[in-house]
């Protein structure tokens, strides 16, 4: 057997919009390296290089799409043509693999990567390197069952799930929500699926939490809320209506909120709700290195539903009120329902957010946070345990 000092995994995270997705690859990359692993991620997100990059993760960065439509990429930055700038990230892709001869190969949600770009690389991992394991890795929910199962049919997603890849994690809980059955997938595939809870993220320090204070300008004599929208494409209507609901109140006095609108919110409703914000002795950042520690300093948590953000605030016990999206997928939605459901959190369908039932709702989660917390403390943070399980099974497999 060979002796290999650490493992060698390589991530795939396409990143067209928002923050998610490369997020979601870092918590992952940042925990499991501990096996030991050498971890290297191949991402189109404009923002990796602003976040934390722990020892033993590095990253190759490819040239960054734009989603238009749910079938429509652009080139970001480039002056190129799309199909161009996709032959680019390919090659990139396919080069960095036959270099790196990963231990493992971990996909970020998308079967085939944008626009197909990773199926060569998968083909050559399953001929020239049979002993990659080729892992898919899922969010708990894609989107509604009737559009997963068209799109995935369409796409040929049922077809690579059982040629190109060995497992398929899901980071979730079948219990809450079973995309077996939701998404009609076929019992050759099912065989292959691992359960493995939700994914939790990094918990600040005293010291964490200390520094997003100064840095934000919180005295820490009141109750903090946060209000976040993730990357901040499609924030505004959650960040105007919060402000909405204190503008013409007395209860802005009585607590302190902190809207971070995320770094896609355009630069004139950035203005806007920095200056609406400042009226009301508030605070506004557009984008924070460190989001768990704003976290770890509120008292409540206002988001939309998006997978990484609600495991961040669960992940430290936070009262919350999900506003979740519902185009072009109805996934947070779903999962605000589910999450709702088992008494984790609480949401409002953007069809019927107003200033005055989100006031309401904000106001009820600071009155009962205690009692909210003590719910949270049975949330299902089990993702890292069942994900180095499956690496220490290969490992003691393949090497010494």
């Amino acid at each position: 057997m060979e002796v290999r000092q650490a493992l060698r995994v390589l991530m795939y995270s396409h990143d067209t919009y928002g923050l998610g997705h490369i997020r979601r690859t870092l918590a992952i990359a940042k925990n499991v390296r501990s096996l030991p692993a050498n971890i290297i991620i191949v991402t189109g997100s404009p923002m990796v290089g602003r976040f934390l990059i722990p020892k033993n993760v590095d990253f190759v960065r490819i040239p960054g799409m734009i989603k238009i439509t749910n079938e429509e990429y652009l080139p970001l930055s480039m002056k190129l043509e799309a199909f161009q700038v996709l032959s680019i990230r390919e090659a990139i892709i396919l080069a960095t693999t036959k270099s790196f001869t990963p231990d493992f190969f971990i996909v970020d949600k998308a079967p085939l990567g944008l626009k197909k770009e990773i199926v060569g690389t998968l083909e050559w991992l399953r001929k020239e390197l049979p002993s990659c394991r080729t892992v898919l890795g899922l969010r708990d929910v894609m989107d509604s069952a009737e559009e997963t199962v068209r799109e995935w049919r369409e796409k040929n997603v049922y077809e690579a799930m059982e040629n190109l890849y060995d497992e398929v994690w899901i980071y979730g809980v079948r219990d809450y929500y079973d995309p077996i059955v939701e998404y009609d997938i076929p019992n050759s595939v099912a065989e292959k699926i691992y359960f493995t809870g939700y994914i939790p993220r990094y918990v600040p320090t005293a010291d964490d939490m200390e520094s997003a204070r100064k840095e934000v300008g919180i005295d820490g004599s009141k109750p903090v809320v946060l209000v976040t929208t993730g990357g901040g494409g499609d924030g505004y209507p959650v960040l105007d209506t919060f402000l909405k609901a204190f503008e013409k109140g007395g209860d802005a006095a009585n607590f302190v909120a902190v809207l971070a609108t995320g770094p896609f919110l355009t630069l004139s409703k950035f203005t806007e709700i920095e200056r609406r914000t400042a009226r009301l002795g508030w605070k506004t950042i557009r984008f924070h290195r460190l989001m768990e520690a704003l976290i770890g300093v509120s008292d409540v948590v206002v988001s939309m539903g998006g997978y990484n953000t609600v495991c961040e605030i669960l992940s430290q016990r936070k009262p919350c009120l999900i506003v979740p999206r519902t185009i072009p997928r109805k996934e947070q939605l779903i999962r605000a329902q589910i999450l709702a459901e088992q008494g984790f959190c609480d949401y409002i369908h953007p069809d019927e957010l107003t200033p005055e039932r989100l006031r309401s709702s904000v106001l009820s989660l600071l009155e009962h946070r205690d009692a909210k917390k003590k719910i949270l403390e049975s949330f299902p943070f089990t993702a890292f345990q069942v994900i180095k399980s499956r690496m220490q099974a290969y490992l003691e497999a393949h090497f010494e």
